[in-house]
């Protein structure tokens, strides 16, 4: 990265007068109101230096930084630096969230340092007020999240795009805001490029035995055009809200509560996916966790109650038939002493 005192030299100007910012406050201006106080996710990569130059460029009022240091690797510190130094030239207010690990990941990397950022980050935004973190995905990532979706035999729900407003993960209430979804990989490097900015590098990026860079080479390699696959996830986006519409009407029409405390569906007649999303609900509703049926344990429990038997799952006990109950478990009796 650039030092700082080259931030506002004259690169940056003739980014403040690009079309690429006049793009970037209208993507912004239609997910986020005027006045409304934000936070950016900045790891010093070149998709999240961009958002943080066009936020600058476009909405500095209310715009707060943040820089997750997963201390995983020994270049993390100073790479939080750098992006500290760089929002103190661009006069926007950066804090370093330094993860602690009481053991570091040995496996899943990726996704334990992802909910880890995505916590630290909801307790920030908490913390500072703010409505909404927004990140840097960008079209590129819509496209491989999609492809690896469909590795794994993913359905409408997973192969959709991913949204450009949604809850962040964590359970803490605020919004994730994606507003960089229609820009390509690219776009974003050319504004690092004209603002004058070096991004950080994470070699992780480049090592294969990470899904996403697999998928990434795979991509550059079959010659697939990452903008018709995020096509693609958004036309499969449109049909998961469509099929959302549909299950929330159903719900109220035929689910019920029952006595012990449980929930009644009337899902016999009706299509597949539709009871997926019924019976998924109803689990994430009632189980204390809250954690939403995915994959193989609910293709094994609807097969279970198609079937017209009853299942455990979770903290609840689920009985097929012409209609489908789901009950909270009787409490486990304790054992007599032998």
């Amino acid at each position: 990265m650039s030092s700082a005192g080259a931030v506002w030299g004259e690169g940056p100007a003739a980014l403040l007068a690009s079309d690429a910012v006049r793009r970037f406050e209208a993507d912004l201006n239609a997910l986020l109101p005027l006045g409304a106080a934000f936070g950016l996710a900045v790891s010093g990569g070149p998709d999240s230096v961009a958002l943080l130059l066009l936020a600058a460029a476009a909405r500095p009022e209310g715009c707060l930084v943040a820089t997750v240091d997963h201390d995983l690797r020994p270049e993390s510190a100073v790479e939080a630096l750098l992006v500290e130094r760089l929002c103190a030239a661009l006069e926007l207010p950066h804090e370093t969230l330094k993860l602690r690990w009481a053991e570091p990941p040995l496996s899943a990397l990726q996704e334990q340092a992802r909910a880890a950022r995505y916590a630290a980050l909801g307790d920030w935004a908490v913390a500072n007020g703010l409505g909404a973190v927004l990140t840097g995905h960008h079209r590129d990532d819509q496209a491989e999240t999609m492809l690896m979706r469909l590795s794994r035999g993913s359905g409408v729900r997973g192969l959709a795009a991913m949204r450009a407003d949604a809850p962040l993960p964590g359970g803490s209430g605020i919004r994730l805001i994606r507003p960089l979804l229609d820009w390509s990989r690219a776009e974003l490097g050319e504004i690092c490029a004209v603002a004058g900015v070096e991004p950080c590098h994470d070699p992780g990026n480049d090592n294969a035995q990470f899904e996403r860079v697999r998928f990434r080479q795979a991509l550059a390699m079959l010659d697939l055009d990452p903008a018709a696959l995020a096509r693609s996830a958004r036309a499969l986006e449109d049909a998961d809200r469509a099929l959302e519409w549909v299950a929330d009407e159903l719900w109220v029409a035929r689910v019920r509560p029952d006595e012990h405390g449980g929930l009644v569906l009337k899902v016999a007649d009706l299509p597949a996916e539709l009871r997926r999303r019924l019976v998924t609900r109803a689990v994430a509703e009632l189980d204390p966790a809250g954690v939403p049926l995915r994959g193989r344990e609910c293709d094994e429990l609807l097969d279970r109650l198609a079937a017209g038997t009853s299942a455990s799952v979770r903290s609840l006990i689920a009985r097929g038939g012409p209609q489908w109950a789901f009950l909270p478990a009787p409490p486990r009796q304790p054992r007599k002493p032998g």
